[in-house]
């Protein structure tokens, strides 16, 4: 089974991210392979893909602190 590496970030993991555009409007979602935990943003599609790769990581790092609790 996988496991997580200590000390390092979302960005420098295994995280597994979709973007689905909508008319103007971006789906990303989010998912860590180790806890099957997935998260998903809707954000406008001129918002740019680091932005919106940013808050959704933050989103799962919430979550996955959350489930951690």
């Amino acid at each position: 089974m996988a496991s997580r590496r200590p000390g390092k970030s979302l960005l420098e993991q295994d995280i597994i991210i979709e973007f689905t555009r909508i008319g103007s409007s971006v789906k990303v979602s989010a998912m860590d392979p180790v806890s099957l935990t997935e998260v998903s943003i809707v954000g406008p599609a001129n918002a740019g893909e680091e932005i919106l790769k940013h808050n959704v990581l933050r989103k799962l790092e919430y979550a996955l602190a959350k489930n951690k609790a």
